[in-house]
Parts: structure tokens; sequence; C-alpha cells
């Protein structure tokens, strides 16, 4: 899967080591295009995920301000819901396009 900003690559990694959360593809922190994400001062608290760390999209192709997000420490119960340690793992907004490799 590749996550897109204006054609240009955010992400990339195969299906497999993605996670998928409540309608949002979610992917490892070593799938980020290095130098594409820098830190948003936005703060966000899940009800049930934890604090989220929000970064601002940079690439070729354009910028987007909170373009994405993580959890870097989610709580046990999110991950025992999860199935999966999603810890670090990066969610996109719907501006960026999210499609098969």
């Amino acid at each position: 899967m590749k996550a897109l900003l204006n054609n240009s690559v955010v992400a990339e990694a195969e299906t497999d080591d993605l996670v998928r959360i409540e309608g949002n593809w979610y992917f490892p922190p070593s799938a980020v295009v290095e130098g594409a994400l820098t830190d948003s001062l936005t703060q966000y608290t899940c009800a049930w995920k934890g604090d989220a760390q929000y970064f601002n999209i940079n690439v070729e192709g354009g910028a987007l301000v909170d373009g994405a997000w993580s959890y870097p420490k989610p709580p046990r119960a999110a991950v025992e819901r999860v199935g999966i340690d999603f810890s670090g793992y990066v969610a996109f907004d719907r501006a960026v396009t999210v499609v098969e490799a």
C-alpha cells in the first residue's frame, strides 16, 4: 500500500504490515518516507487509544498541516482490542490517498 499526497509517496508498505483501525490504515514507522513528517503542536487524546502525536506532511508535491498522526504509547487495552501493538504506527488524513501498490 502507498500513502500519497499530491502524487508524492509519504509511506509505502506491504498490506500485511499495516493495521486497520476505525477505517484508517496505519503504516509502520519504518514505512514512512524519511523527512516527510515533522512534529505538530496539535494535541488530541482518544478515549481508548490514548494520546496522539500529530505530524505535518511535507513532500515535493505539497504540504498538509496535521496530515498524519500516531499513538506512540497506546494503553495495553487498546493493543489488546486491535490485536497488534500499533505503537508509533502512522495514519493519514483523508486528503492523503491510500492505494494498493
